[in-house]
């Protein structure tokens, strides 16, 4: 009976400072060993049925109302699919133009949300702080200006969005074919107004989290990580481009898998597996099979594919970002975040070109084509690259819509994540707040968005569970 007391079941439920509801079960053998480490998705998404019947251009609008973090990402990946429903094959340059401008304000905001707010607090209070200041209200009283700073970037990137798309949640400035509205003299220039502040602040940002990596590069390197593949998209000439591109795929030396792959041909290259104990699928590269074929995307993956980014600070900023790869794609984990930065200063960069674009005042906002009955778009959101496909009748209604969602391709590495940190940090010693805390952190790199992979029911509260091999309660700790 005293070996069977020796087998330990851990569980986090939920994960805190995510976006979703998730819980992490690890369980040790008798020897102490890591046996299982996973993370369970604990929600269930409807979204994919609930769009059926209804009429397609009513798509954009349904599918975004997934989350009210990154509604943008998914408004704007169904839109494009139902430009190619209704043959708007080439947008004209306000549209296209308009819409990228709504995509970098959303990149921007969302980036800047999820560093500064949702990791920030273990990254300068410490992994070990007490829970009940390690958050952002305990990062504003350490640190006004910077909280200030982060509400400042969240809210100019809420600004773009709601110029573009009309309001700053779920607005509906996107459509089937193009855009319903323009960018007026005034608009432009109230966000030309504090675009430079901007592109400092995110600067700023990326300065104080590279030496955060550097000075703890011994744990910060390491924590969580793996090698593992890559998949984004890349324009044609292999530059960052998140609003438009073909798929790319790299192994963990940075060799190709597959390039330049049509959305419309994602399935010949991309499946989605299940698992009995997750909700979410397990997307995999359908060449490499389930165990040895699934990939990360997201800031970390699109800096690791890319060839070069078209604006000049982030451009020197993603060479220096590549060198601590020393050849080969970066695979830390935590390095997610100094990509998001990078991103984040993109994102500034590209609102301030396409802003002075005197296309953003034209007419021309809208146009269509050949009708077909099938449409598949790829965008990079913010957390990575997301699919949106489906397939509509001759009576204008939605028959099958199929969502892989940025969250969902990474739901492989987070559970790879657990168990790197699980092997690192809880094998063979004591289990407390702070040990169970880096497990999060691991996961909170990764900013998933698991009320877009799934659909969200209820709330939890946070329980760590001490089972023996029988399922016995050994001890039990809540916190509301």
């Amino acid at each position: 009976m005293a070996s069977e007391t020796k087998v330990r079941k851990i569980v986090i439920n939920p994960v805190t400072r995510i976006e979703g509801h998730a819980k992490v079960t690890i369980r040790l053998d008798e020897n102490g060993k890591i046996d299982k480490a996973r993370m369970h998705i604990v929600e269930f998404r409807g979204f994919e049925r609930f769009v059926r019947g209804r009429l397609y251009w009513e798509a954009p609008v349904i599918v975004q109302r997934l989350c009210g973090i990154c509604p943008v990402s998914h408004l704007l990946c169904a839109s494009k699919a139902m430009d190619v429903i209704i043959g708007a094959d080439k947008l004209t340059p306000t549209a296209e133009k308009i819409r990228r401008l709504l995509h970098m304000g959303q990149v921007y905001q969302s980036h800047s949300l999820h560093f500064f707010h949702l990791s920030a607090p273990d990254l300068l209070l410490g992994y070990d702080a007490d829970p009940a200041i390690r958050n952002v209200i305990g990062l504003a009283k350490k640190n006004t200006d910077l909280a200030v700073q982060a509400v400042m970037m969240r809210k100019y990137g809420q600004e773009v969005i709601k110029a573009t798309a009309g309001k700053k949640i779920h607005g509906n400035g996107s459509i089937p074919g193009g855009v319903n509205k323009n960018l007026s003299i005034e608009e432009r220039d109230a966000l030309l107004k504090d675009v430079d502040q901007m592109i400092d602040w995110a600067q700023g940002g990326l300065d104080l989290y590279k030496k955060l990596y550097r000075d703890d590069i011994a744990r910060l390197g390491k924590l969580g990580s793996f090698e593992s593949n890559f998949v984004s998209i890349v324009r044609e000439d292999g530059a960052l481009d998140m609003y438009d591109g073909k798929l790319r795929a790299k192994d963990p030396d940075g060799k190709l898998i597959f390039d330049m792959v049509e959305p419309k041909d994602y399935l010949k290259y991309i499946r989605e597996g299940v698992r009995n104990w997750s909700y979410m699928k397990f997307p995999f590269i359908y060449s490499l099979g389930q165990e040895k074929g699934w990939y990360r995307v997201g800031p970390l993956a699109r800096l690791n594919n890319c060839d070069f980014i078209t604006t000049p600070k982030a451009e020197k900023e993603r060479q220096e970002f590549m060198e601590l790869g020393g050849g080969r794609p970066v695979h830390s984990t935590m390095a997610y975040h100094w990509a998001r930065l990078i991103e984040t200063l993109y994102a500034a960069e590209r609102i301030k070109e396409l802003l002075n674009d005197p296309d953003l005042q034209g007419e021309d906002l809208v146009v269509a084509g050949e009708r077909r009955n099938e449409g598949i778009a790829i965008i990079e959101a913010p957390r990575g690259t997301l699919f949106h496909h489906y397939q509509v009748d001759d009576k204008d209604q939605v028959t099958m819509a199929n969502l892989i969602v940025s969250t969902t391709s990474n739901n492989q590495p987070m559970n790879e994540a657990v168990r790197v940190v699980a092997e690192d940090y809880i094998v063979g010693k004591e289990v407390t707040e702070p040990v169970l805390n880096l497990v999060e952190v691991a996961i909170r790199a990764y900013d998933p968005c698991l009320s877009c992979a799934t659909h969200a029911i209820g709330q939890m509260p946070l329980i760590v569970t001490l089972e023996d091999k029988n399922g016995t309660v050994l001890d039990e700790k809540v916190r509301d």
